[in-house]
């Protein structure tokens, strides 16, 4: 049987590249279908994507904010650019879908899409949507959400509050609680210099206050043997740094509180595996995006939030410490945290996407379904 192509936008961080790779391995498990990647060459894609097995159609687009006019007309230029290049993929491969989870060959992929009428779906993780999605989401034929706050920015009928797609691993774990508390900080898929910096001092001196505590700390690549030496000055004997996790969940499970970044990624890992956290959003992000998502969080009563110029490390470890300290206040956030998590939204995005390209399914076995079958769909 032949497979039907999608293309899928998904580039620069991992909060583009990691939902849109949950998604291409849903619809591979559901439809019979041939996944290719668009991005560009300067963002992680061109490390992960082929690794996981998906063609990867590389784009030349530039940004066209932060520059003046110069910059914008060079951008606008690069898109147009790329239009014809995406035109001339489509008719060589003639998707029945394109779906944009964000990155800088969003726009010029989502706007061919439009001009050739190959249906749109996006992605939105973030409680902001991305400059492409705001603009060219009102004429997508699906928006798959994560927040109910987002779905009044999209036309009615055509959004999906589903959550965050992530890989098959997440699946909630009850807390437990142990002996000596566990600290896992996050600092998302390029690690964290405020994080490095900050958290080996202040969780010197919970350690302390406590009696001890376990420490696993994502620094970045490059960056782990100054990190695990400021952890050494800082009295912490048992702190593990590493420049990727390659098991977050597994990470997640075994942790009492996790301190991270608030991209929609790391939010969503801690939601679906239900964790206690602190986040420290990133300043910088794009229409401030990350201190929108830890906001909506922290209304749920799942996260503790501190803003990183107010994140001293007097700040970080009185957090902390409070946090680890009382094991009622910690479950409960765990509680909160899991009540937003939706470990199936991939595979429920998938259900949706083979129904609105008219995807040819394929035999699946019961179990590769996991625990979707019966949700609820919310239409916005």
């Amino acid at each position: 049987m032949s497979r039907e192509t999608i293309f899928v936008c998904a580039g620069g961080t991992g909060g583009h590249v990691f939902p849109g790779l949950a998604v291409a391995d849903a619809l591979g498990r559901l439809a019979e279908v041939d996944c290719r990647f668009l991005g560009t060459a300067r963002g992680m894609e061109t490390r992960v994507v082929p690794a996981r097995g998906y063609p990867l159609e590389l784009l030349t687009v530039t940004a066209m904010k932060g520059g003046g006019i110069r910059r914008a007309a060079k951008g606008a230029l690069s898109v147009v650019g790329s239009m014809r290049s995406v035109t001339a993929l489509f008719r060589r491969y003639s998707p029945k879908l394109v779906v944009s989870v964000g990155g800088y060959s969003a726009g010029p992929a989502a706007l061919a899409a439009l001009a050739a009428r190959v249906p749109l779906a996006i992605v939105e993780p973030n409680a902001v949507p991305g400059f492409t999605h705001r603009v060219l989401g009102p004429f997508a034929r699906r928006a798959y959400l994560a927040w109910d706050e987002v779905a009044e920015r999209f036309p009615k009928g055509r959004a999906r509050v589903l959550g965050v797609p992530l890989g098959r691993a997440f699946a909630r774990v009850p807390y437990q609680t142990r002996g000596r508390r566990r600290v896992l900080v996050l600092g998302g898929s390029l690690g964290a210099q405020a994080l490095n910096e900050r958290m080996p001092l202040a969780l010197g001196r919970v350690s302390r206050d406590l009696g001890g505590v376990e420490v696993v700390h994502q620094t970045g690549v490059g960056r782990e043997a100054e990190v695990r030496g400021l952890y050494d000055r800082a009295g912490v004997a048992e702190a593990r740094c590493v420049p990727f996790l390659d098991d977050v969940a597994g990470e997640l499970a075994a942790a009492d509180l996790v301190v991270a970044r608030a991209g929609a990624v790391s939010v969503a890992e801690i939601a679906c595996v239900g964790r206690a956290s602190l986040l420290v959003p990133f300043p910088y992000a794009a229409d401030d995006h990350q201190l929108k998502n830890a906001t909506l969080f922290q209304r749920r009563g799942a996260c503790r939030l501190v803003e990183q110029e107010r994140a001293t490390v007097d700040r970080i470890a009185s957090d902390v410490r409070l946090v680890l300290s009382d094991d009622g206040l910690r479950e409960r956030m765990a509680r909160a945290a899991a009540s937003a998590g939706r470990p199936d939204a991939a595979l429920e995005i998938a259900c949706d996407l083979v129904e609105l390209g008219g995807l040819k399914m394929r035999s699946v076995v019961g179990d590769d379904l996991g625990g979707s079958r019966g949700r609820r769909t919310e239409v916005h």
